[in-house]
C-alpha cells in the first residue's frame, strides 16, 4: 500500500515542481550543512537565526517519498535520505531548494514490522567529503559518490560481524571519525561496535561483545579525552578512541531493548541520558584521577522518558517529549519545571534558540526555549500521516518526512 501510494503520487508531484524548477539556484541561495542524523555533533542543536513570524508559512515544496524512519543530510544544496521503494531499498538526493531527484542508488531489500516502524530503512545518511554513508535496515553499508551517487564500496555489517539483526532492524546512523566509518552491528566476540576504513570499507576494527541497542554512536571529549559515546541494550559508555577499552560505563535498560535516543553532553564532565518504557533520565558525572574515570550519579528520574525522540539543551534547561508530552528540566537539578503540550511521539530539535517540534500527526510547531512556561509560538501543518522521522535543517530550510511525504520550508531568518 505504501509503495502504490508513492509510485500514484509522482505523476502529480511532476506538475507541482515543473514551474519550481524554472527558478535557477544561485550559489549565494545554497545552505549550509546538516552533515547527518540530528546534525553536527549530534546534538539536534541549529545556532543560526530561523524566522519566527510563521504567518503564511507554507512548504516551499512537497513531494511523495518511500518509506522508513530515517532524516536527512543535507550538503552543497543537496539532501540525502534512504527509503523503501517496492522490494529495494534506496539512496536518493534531491535538490534541497526545488525538491527535484537527482539521483537514487538502489539494492534489493526490504525490513518490515508489523508493529514499531512498519517498513523500511531506519538509519540516516551520513555525509562527508563529497561522499555519503548509508546503512539498510539489513545491515548494508554503503560509500556513494555524492555528486552521482557511483558505488564506492559496500558491505553487509552483520554479515561481516556475524551479529543478528534487532527486531527492529538497524537504527544507528554511520559515524565518521577520522579516516574511520563506526557502526553499531552488535556482533559477538568483539564485534558490537565496528569501525572501517571511509575509503575502502575495509575492517579496521571491533569491540565489545553487546547487544546493540537503536541509538548512533557519537564522538565527543570528556574531561579533555576524546572518546565514542555508545548505547548498547544494557549500558552505555565511553570508549577510548585510541585503544577502543571502556574509559567509563553506566548500566542501563529500556523495556523491548529500546533504548533509541542520543546521550548528551553537559559541560565537560557531565552526561545526559534518557530512554521511555518507564527507565527516565539520568544525569552522571565523571571524574579522572591519571587515566581512571570515576562516575557519579547527579541525579535521576521519570519526570523526562524519551522514548525515540531525544532531548536538546539550552542556557541550562533539558527539553524533550516525556513520553509525548513536552517537558523542561534543570539540567543541574533534575526538578521539573514545566510539562504541558500533546505532541505524540514527534521530535525536537534547537533552532535560533527556540524549539521546532514536529508533532506525531505531522505538524510543525514553534515553541518558545523557556523555563518558565509553556509557550507555543507556532503551528503549520507539515506532512500527512504517522510522523516519527527527525526533521533536518541547513541554511535555514527545513526538511521534514515520514513514510509518506517530504516537505521543505524556509525558515531563514530574512524569510518573509
Amino acid at each position: 500500500m505504501l509503495s502504490m501510494r508513492w509510485m500514484h503520487g509522482v505523476a502529480l508531484v511532476l506538475l507541482v515542481t515543473a514551474a519550481v524548477e524554472t527558478a535557477a539556484q544561485t550559489p549565494a541561495a545554497i545552505p549550509s550543512n546538516w552533515p547527518g542524523f540530528r546534525g553536527h555533533d549530534r546534538a539536534g542543536v541549529y545556532a543560526e537565526p530561523i524566522r519566527t513570524t510563521w504567518d503564511g508559512l507554507a512548504p516551499m515544496w512537497k513531494k511523495p517519498i518511500g518509506g522508513g524512519r530515517a532524516s536527512f543530510a543535507i550538503a552543497d544544496g543537496r539532501a540525502f535520505t534512504i527509503e523503501q521503494r517496492l522490494q529495494q531499498e534506496v539512496v536518493a538526493a534531491y535538490n534541497l531548494m526545488t525538491g527535484k531527484e537527482l539521483w537514487t542508488n538502489a539494492w534489493q531489500a526490504r525490513f518490515s514490522t508489523w508493529m514499531g516502524g512498519g517498513e523500511g530503512p531506519r538509519a540516516t545518511p551520513t555525509y562527508a567529503d563529497g561522499h555519503v554513508y548509508a546503512l539498510g535496515g539489513r545491515g548494508e553499508l554503503r560509500c556513494l559518490d555524492a555528486a552521482t551517487g557511483k558505488v564506492i564500496w559496500r558491505i553487509n555489517i552483520l554479515d561481516d560481524t556475524k551479529a543478528k539483526n534487532l527486531r527492529w532492524g538497524m537504527a544507528g546512523s554511520p559515524l565518521i571519525a577520522g579516516d574511520a566509518v563506526i557502526v553499531q552491528p552488535g556482533g559477538p566476540a568483539g564485534r558490537s561496535v565496528a569501525a572501517y576504513d571511509r575509503r575502502t570499507g575495509k575492517r579496521l576494527w571491533s569491540a565489545l561483545d553487546d547487544k546493540t541497542a537503536y541509538a548512533s554512536p557519537m564522538q565527543v571529549t570528556l574531561l579533555g579525552v576524546p572518546q565514542f559515546l555508545i548505547v548498547t541494550a544494557d549500558r552505555f559508555l565511553g570508549l577510548s578512541v585510541d585503544r577502543r577499552h571502556v574509559l567509563w560505563e553506566f548500566p542501563w535498560s529500556t523495556g523491548h531493548d529500546a533504548s533509541t535516543t542520543q546521550p548528551m553532553v553537559i559541560g565537560d564532565n557531565r552526561v545526559f541520558y534518557s530512554s521511555g518504557y518507564g527507565a527516565g533520565a539520568v544525569v552522571l558525572e565523571l571524574t579522572k584521577a591519571e587515566d581512571k574515570f570515576a562516575v557519579r550519579q547527579v541525579w535521576r528520574n521519570i519526570r523526562m522518558k524519551n522514548r525515540q525522540s531525544s532531548s536538546v539543551l539550552h542556557e541550562g534547561f533539558i527539553y524533550g517529549l516525556d513520553e509525548g508530552i513536552l517537558a523542561c528540566l534543570d539540567a543541574a537539578t533534575g526538578e521539573l519545571k514545566w510539562k504541558g503540550g500533546r505532541y505524540g511521539h514527534g521530535q525536537v530539535l534547537l533552532a535560533g534558540g527556540q524549539l521546532l517540534v514536529t508533532t506525531e500527526e505531522g505538524e510543525l510547531v514553534l515553541v518558545a526555549a523557556s523555563p518558565e512556561k509553556l509557550q507555543e509560538l507556532a503551528r503549520v501543518p507539515a506532512v500527512d500521516g504517522e510522523t516519527w522521522n527527525t526533521p533536518a535543517i541547513a541554511g535555514g530550510i527545513l526538511l521534514v518526512r515520514n513514510t509518506r511525504e517530504m516537505a521543505a520550508f524556509d525558515l531563514r531568518a530574512e524569510a518573509k
